[in-house]
C-alpha cells in the first residue's frame, strides 16, 4: 500500500481539462430557507445534473480519455450493477470505444436497459462479487480489453475530482466540504482537490449501517463490509488500495447517519430545493447539517453525487 502514488496538483488540473470537452459543469445551489433554519451556508455541487446522473461520468471519462490507442481499440469493461455501468457505457460510446459491461443478474431492468442503450454490451453473471471478478478476469483474457474498476483506480479518482475544483472556482472561501463514502473514488478525489486548492478541510458521510470506511480509517487497514444494511445503496461498497492511503492522508473526519436521518434530509432537499438527490447524496447532506452546532456559521459545500432513484420506491 506504501507504493501508492498519490497524485500532484499538476495531475488534478491536467485530469479537469482532458475530461471538460465530454462532461457537464453542473450548478452550485444553495437554500436560503435551509441556510436560516440550520444555521450554516450549504452549497451543493449538483452532479445529479451530471451526464447519466451521477458524478461517475467523470471518473469513466478520464480513465479511457487516459488509454492508449492500441488499449482502446480493444475496448473496456467493468463490473457493475448501477451507475459506473452506466457511466462507462456513454463515455465509451462518447470517446468511440467499445465498452462491455459484466452486470448481477439481480441488477435492476431498468439500469441494465440503461447500459444497453448507451451501445454496451452487458455479461450475465451470478449476484456475488467473486463471480463479478471472476467474468471480468476472463473477459479481459479473452478479449485483451482494459479493465476499470469504478472507484479504485487513480484515473478514475483524477476525473472525480474535477468535481470538487469546479465547486471550489464558484466557492473558493469554503470552511469545509463534505462527500458521501463509498467505495471511496469520489471522496479520495475530492480530498485531492480540496488539499491542493485551498487546504480545504475534508469529511465523509457515511451510513451507520455500511460504516466499513469509518472503522477502516480508524484502524488504519482496509476493513470488508459485513452485511451492509443502508438505503444508500450506492455506498455498500469497500474502499480500495489506491483511494486508501490519499483518505489516510487527506480525509478529516467521517460522520456517521443513520438511516431515519439520510431519509428525512433526502426530503428536505426534494421539498425546499426541488431537486432529485439519491440516498447516498443524502448521506452527505445529513452529516453536516445533524451537526448543524458544530458547523454554525460556517460555509460548507457538499458533493451531490447522483439523483438516480428508482420513483417506483422511494422511502417517503
Amino acid at each position: 500500500m506504501n507504493s501508492i502514488v498519490i497524485p500532484n496538483k499538476q495531475d488534478v488540473v491536467e485530469a479537469r481539462a482532458l475530461i471538460e470537452p465530454y462532461i457537464h459543469n453542473t450548478p452550485v445551489m444553495s437554500s436560503s430557507s435551509i441556510n436560516e433554519i440550520y444555521g450554516v451556508e450549504l452549497y451543493l455541487k449538483c452532479e445529479n445534473f451530471q451526464k447519466m446522473g451521477a458524478f461517475k461520468m467523470r471518473g469513466a471519462a478520464h480513465a479511457i480519455l487516459k488509454l492508449s490507442d492500441e488499449a482502446r481499440a480493444k475496448g473496456v469493461t467493468t463490473h457493475s450493477s448501477g451507475n459506473f455501468a452506466q457511466a462507462l457505457s456513454l463515455a465509451a460510446k462518447s470517446l468511440g470505444v467499445k465498452a462491455t459491461i459484466i452486470m448481477p443478474t439481480s441488477a435492476p431492468k431498468i439500469k441494465k436497459n440503461a447500459v444497453l442503450g448507451y451501445g454496451a454490451t452487458v455479461i450475465d453473471c451470478a449476484p456475488t462479487l467473486q463471480a463479478r471478478e471472476e467474468a471480468a478476469d476472463k473477459f479481459v483474457k479473452e478479449t485483451g480489453a482494459t479493465f476499470i474498476h469504478p472507484s479504485n483506480d487513480m484515473n478514475v479518482i483524477l476525473g472525480n475530482s474535477s468535481a470538487a475544483l469546479e465547486l471550489i472556482d464558484k466557492m473558493p472561501d469554503l470552511d469545509a466540504v463534505f462527500a458521501p463514502i463509498g467505495g471511496g473514488g469520489l471522496i479520495a478525489g475530492t480530498c485531492l482537490a480540496c488539499h491542493y486548492f485551498g487546504e480545504i478541510p475534508v469529511y465523509g458521510g457515511e451510513p451507520s449501517g455500511a460504516d466499513d470506511a469509518y472503522h477502516s480509517l480508524k484502524e488504519g487497514r482496509i476493513i470488508p463490509p459485513e452485511n451492509p444494511q443502508t438505503i444508500a445503496d450506492g455506498l455498500r461498497t469497500q474502499l480500495g488500495d489506491q483511494n486508501f492511503p490519499i483518505l489516510q492522508k487527506h480525509l478529516k473526519e467521517i460522520l456517521l447517519v443513520e438511516e431515519k436521518e439520510i431519509v428525512e434530509y433526502m426530503r428536505l432537499i426534494w421539498e425546499r430545493m426541488k431537486i432529485i438527490i439519491e440516498p447516498s447524496s443524502a448521506v452527505a447532506v445529513a452529516a453536516v447539517l445533524k451537526n448543524k452546532e458544530r458547523f454554525k456559521g460556517q460555509k460548507i459545500g457538499v458533493i451531490i453525487s447522483g439523483g438516480n432513484v428508482d420513483l417506483n420506491a422511494l422511502p417517503f
